[in-house]
């Protein structure tokens, strides 16, 4: 199949009243060679007896980065770095099948600094050749592969969407690098500094502190026509405390403060503040009482901790992926056979919503305008009432969902795949704190409990870091050494009882960007029960003084 022509273009352009045009994008010294480069492709990318591509998609990423750890109060040193990457895909065969596998496709080059056009286009050229003879071979063994199967593919493997002209300014990477470097290296040594936390000091393990600050220009062009900017900062400060208790017990605490800009962060006295506490919390929790017997019944998690489960059990699952061939699946994951069908209480909402760029006064790391594959986010009413009536999806489609509705996100050197922007969970008539707390406590004296349990912070999927045992009286005693059992979507379906009203704002660095707003929930049968981790034996002899 030939090469698009003439597609249809949106004038998309997120900090400018007037619609972009080809001729505003060859401005940038970058882009214009990058389409130069297109258009060479797309005219000379033929071999006799060979699939011609029908698709060709150049993305440039220009990455500053800055990096700076400490530990004990002395800095590790510090990075700064300046890449530019280039990742070219190539489709042979059609929009129906095509030659894309299960891991993504493309090419990879490293592209020369600077605005010198034979060299940025030497890079693509490189990558353009790669990538189309890897086409070709894949393309071939699908065909053989196709052959083998009995059930046809379900959907088609590429989606026709409009071409989008969409042009942000360029950001870049400015901060003092000597100031963060002297801040971090002050926060890991609060453990013998500050006058509140010196009593412990002797206790301390490990004390580090980092900073890192990261910008990402992205440039897409693609032979639908689809010219995209877009530019992204991400920035974090973190602290990490830890020690043992008397029994060998690792007990860690951690602190951090993130956002897409450096006025997002703490101020230092803030973050001090913060690491200052984590500090202290040691003591307590080294004192605290180990989780010994298993407990089946109510437990609480706060908005904090279930915006943390809620990631961990969600995120990946509302996203549809392209089933292995030969199967009648929709798509992969936990809720692959979901569609139509509860996951959730009927009390509860889930919008994914890209566009939300704050809430509460934060910063949502996960807000996008257009995804990486150039289609514009759209919201998506994933869960309604409970049930699962959406999933998020980039460009390959699933039965039932032919075009992406722009979830399409890619980490820094991979191929696009569906990912949740903005995931903003609701409850109907949600109650507060207060509320929650005595809805806890009711359930435990209606099955006749002595007690409950109240989770504030995770440090893991399954790991309280902070948890607590409720008394009948409401009163609550920190203990250690449990984990969550049982909790997976089963139990999201079934054991809800009730929700908060109050949204915690999760942000998350991890491939891709993403944010979580979630409430408090009330879990009606919860399993909390003895980590079976091993205890390392304690230091022989004391820290250095």
């Amino acid at each position: 199949m030939a090469l698009l022509a003439g597609a249809a273009l949106i004038g998309f352009a997120p900090r400018s009243s007037a619609q972009a045009t080809r001729g505003d994008a060859e401005k940038d010294p970058v882009l214009k060679a990058m389409l130069q480069e297109l258009d060479r492709s797309k005219a000379d990318l033929q071999l006799k007896g060979f699939e011609r591509p029908f698709f060709i998609e150049y993305r440039v990423l220009d990455v500053e980065a800055f990096e700076t750890k400490a530990e004990f109060g002395a800095t590790e040193g510090s990075s700064q770095a300046h890449q530019r990457i280039a990742r070219v895909t190539v489709r042979v065969g059609d929009y129906k099948t095509d030659s894309s596998g299960q891991r993504g496709d493309g090419a990879l080059q490293l592209s020369a600094l600077g605005e010198h056009p034979i060299a940025i286009r030497s890079a693509l050229w490189q990558a353009t050749d790669q990538a189309f003879k890897e086409a070709q071979d894949a393309y071939a063994q699908k065909q053989a592969e196709l052959k083998q199967v009995q059930t046809p593919p379900q959907a088609d493997d590429f989606s026709k969407e409009k071409a989008v002209i969409s042009l942000e300014e360029p950001e870049q990477l400015k901060l003092d690098e000597a100031d963060w470097t002297g801040r971090v290296a002050k926060a890991s040594g609060l453990y013998r500094t500050d006058a509140t936390a010196k009593a412990g000091e002797h206790d301390v393990q490990y004390s580090m502190a980092s900073f890192n600050g990261r910008v990402t220009t992205t440039r897409l062009v693609n032979s639908e026509g689809t010219i995209v900017r877009k530019s992204a900062g991400s920035y974090q400060e973190n602290f990490g405390v830890g020690t043992q208790a008397a029994d060998g017990m690792r007990l860690d605490r951690s602190y951090g403060t993130s956002g897409i800009a450096l006025a997002n962060l703490d101020s230092a006295e803030d973050f001090n503040k913060h690491a200052v506490a984590l500090i202290a919390s040691l003591h307590d929790l080294s004192k605290a009482p180990v989780v010994e017997e298993e407990y089946h019944g109510p437990v609480l998690l706060s908005s904090d901790a279930a915006t943390d489960v809620l990631h961990a059990l969600l995120a990946r699952g509302v996203t549809a992926t392209r089933p292995r061939l030969g199967t009648e699946a929709r798509t992969n994951g936990p809720f692959a056979s979901s569609y139509h069908a509860r996951v959730l209480p009927e009390f509860i909402d889930i919008t994914d919503d890209p566009s939300l760029k704050t809430w509460n006064h934060r910063n949502l790391v996960g807000a996008y305008a257009v995804d990486d594959q150039g289609v514009p986010a759209q919201a998506v009413k994933v869960v309604t009432a409970g049930k699962l009536e959406n999933y998020l999806i980039g460009r390959e489609p699933v039965r039932d969902f032919p075009n992406s509705n722009g979830h399409g996100r890619a980490a820094l050197m991979g191929s696009p795949r569906p990912s949740i922007g903005v995931l903003k969970v609701t409850a109907e008539n949600g109650i507060s704190d207060e509320e929650l707390n005595q809805k806890l406590l009711a359930l435990a004296r209606d099955r006749d409990l002595k007690s409950v349990y109240f989770v504030q912070t995770m440090g893991g999927p399954k790991n309280p870091r902070l948890l607590y045992r409720v008394g009948l009286d409401g009163k609550r005693e920190l203990v250690r050494g449990a984990e969550l059992d049982d909790l997976d979507q089963r139990a999201l379906r079934s054991s809800i009882e009730a929700a908060g009203k109050d949204l915690w704002v999760g942000n998350y660095f991890g491939e891709v960007p993403e944010t979580v707003l979630a409430p408090a929930l009330l879990l009606s049968d919860g399993t909390v029960k003895r980590a079976n981790e091993k205890n390392e034996k304690l230091p022989f002899y004391p820290a250095p003084e």
